[in-house]
This record gives C-alpha cells, sequence and structure tokens, in this order.
C-alpha cells in the first residue's frame, strides 16, 4: 500500500536560532504520522541572517527538505503562497518557525482531514504572550468576524491543515495583498476547529512589526469587507445631515434675532472637519484602487530566486 505525502510548509525570515530547533522537532512526526511520507518546505523569505545557509545544511541530512529562496522579503503572506507552488502532498499544514505553535498537533489535525474535512484549523484560545500583543490580536480578530467574514474564529489563526484541492485554489486565485489565512476561511470547503494555547517565544526575535501588523489589517479589511466603503457612506450622510439641521438653526436663529451670524471661527472649523474627512474618504478609496492597479498589472507577489531539491 503506498503511502499519502504530507507536506509541512513553513515560512521563513530571521529565524537562524529558531531553525536547529524547529527542523529535528518537525522531523520527529515521522513516529506520531508513521502512515505518512513526510515533506518539508522551507521558504526564506530574504532573510539577511543564517537562516538559509543553516536550512541547506539540514537538506544534506534529509532528502525530504526542499528550500525555495525568493528574492527579498515579501511578507509571511506572499512566502506561503510561493511556497504552495512547491508542495506536493496530499495534504499540507502551514506552520510559523519559530515554534509557538506545537507541531505534534499536526497528528490530530490530519485524523481530522482524514475524516473528510479538507481544512483543519488550530485556532487559540488563549496565548502566552503580552498585555499589548493579546489587545491587538483579539481586536483585529473581532473586528475581521464583526465586519468582513462572519464566524471568523474569536483567537485567529495562522497554524492550519489543508487539502490539497484547497492547495490548488490558492494556487489558481493567486492574489496579491492578501491574508491568505483568511482567504482559505472564505473559501467555504468543510472546516475544523481545534483549539490550543498559543506557547511563548523561547528562541530568538519576532520580526513582526507594528507596520505589517498595520499592513495586514488594511489588506484583510480592503479585500473581505465592504465596511470602508459602506463606512464613508455613513459618515457622508451623516456630515450632510448634521450641517443642513445647522445651516437650518442658523438661518431660524438669525431671524428670529436670537444670535447674530457670527465671523471666521465657527466657519474655519466646519471647513476643516469636512476636509479631513474628504482626506480620510480619499485615502480609503485609494487604498481600492491601489489593489486594482496593483492585480491589473499582472506583476507577480514575489520571485523566487532559487530552488534547492
Amino acid at each position: 500500500m503506498n503511502k499519502k505525502t504530507f507536506s509541512i510548509l513553513v515560512p521563513i525570515y530571521y529565524n537562524e536560532l529558531n531553525i536547529p530547533h524547529t527542523v529535528p522537532r518537525l522531523q520527529a512526526l515521522e513516529k506520531l504520522i508513521p502512515d505518512y511520507n513526510l515533506e518539508f518546505v522551507f521558504v526564506d523569505d530574504g532573510s539577511k541572517d543564517n537562516s538559509l545557509k543553516l536550512l541547506l545544511e539540514q537538506q544534506k541530512n534529509d532528502s525530504r527538505i526542499k528550500v525555495i529562496k525568493l528574492s527579498k522579503n515579501y511578507g509571511s503572506m506572499q512566502a506561503i503562497q510561493a511556497g504552495l507552488n512547491y508542495v506536493t502532498g496530499d495534504c499540507v499544514g502551514i506552520i510559523s518557525a519559530d515554534l509557538q505553535d506545537p507541531p505534534e498537533l499536526f497528528q490530530k489535525m490530519i485524523n481530522t482531514w482524514e475524516n473528510g474535512k479538507k481544512i483543519v484549523m488550530a485556532t487559540r484560545s488563549d496565548r502566552e504572550e503580552s498585555f499589548s500583543q493579546k489587545l491587538f490580536s483579539n481586536t483585529y480578530y473581532y473586528l475581521m468576524d464583526k465586519f468582513a467574514i462572519k464566524g471568523y474564529p474569536k483567537g485567529g489563526f495562522d497554524f492550519v491543515l489543508i487539502d490539497q484541492q484547497v492547495v490548488e485554489e490558492l494556487v489558481l486565485i493567486s492574489e496579491k495583498n492578501t491574508n491568505i489565512m483568511s482567504l482559505i476561511f472564505s473559501l467555504g470547503h468543510e472546516q475544523e476547529f481545534i483549539p490550543y494555547v498559543r506557547q511563548e517565544r523561547k528562541h530568538g526575535k519576532s520580526r513582526w512589526t507594528l507596520s505589517k501588523k498595520i499592513k495586514l489589517f488594511v489588506d484583510s479589511f480592503v479585500s473581505f469587507s465592504y465596511a470602508p466603503i459602506r463606512f464613508m457612506t455613513a459618515i457622508g450622510f451623516t456630515v450632510a445631515l448634521l450641517s443642513f439641521l445647522y445651516a437650518f438653526f442658523i438661518v431660524i436663529a438669525y431671524i428670529s434675532g436670537l444670535v447674530e451670524v457670527q465671523g471666521w471661527t465657527s466657519i474655519v472649523a466646519l471647513i476643516t472637519l469636512l476636509q479631513g474627512l474628504t482626506m480620510m474618504m480619499f485615502g480609503i478609496i485609494g487604498e481600492y484602487l491601489w489593489r486594482i492597479l496593483d492585480e491589473t498589472r499582472k506583476k507577480p507577489g514575489y520571485i523566487v530566486d532559487e530552488v534547492y531539491e
């Protein structure tokens, strides 16, 4: 009987301190899931440390390891998208290199996949992280559920197992400037949630900066929600209504002799307010237009510099 193949896809960015611990722990999965052939696909997302060198050293001792080197840093979502083109498994697990997500959970995820679920998400019931990190994450996922994708897991996920069919669909879509995890969730296939506690990072420093978090936030809402456009419509209607009521009040008050029409203070305040709202709305529209332009130019979301097999 031929064994099925389980591919594990890992984006790598400045993970030289993690790799000596991550690779052996992934390799140890062969004891937990002996009925599967393992394939390891690491995508070096433009790291400037020794991550690539360490991966190639690991590859010398394990022919199951593939290393995909991108030409520069494109972000973890694009690194995952690149790696999906090189996996060959019947099912594919996606996991970070920092070991905050326990690889051993793949055993349970595979069992769930074997029962017919094409998407198995390990969702965070809690996290061993700082208050500020928890606050940002919980707020982001709450807003995603409220305004973008109904039913989105409250704790979020980026530790997932997907069927080969889902991989083919993601490769075909190949969307830029998006959150690939939200894209996986939105495809509509049968799903299963497995809760776990995200562990504290023990090696290296996170490169998940504030600017990257903001980009993910913007990408997610522009890609999966009409809320920003509807927000602009609501604000525009509200401001127009208040402006009309204010003007009506001023006219009635002036005719009644209750107040004198005053000069520049109120005019300048209103102009400043309206101009600020206008610029904000232009900015939101610009985000949508930029993504339309970026997609129509057919510029690739990433460039693969070299493949080591």
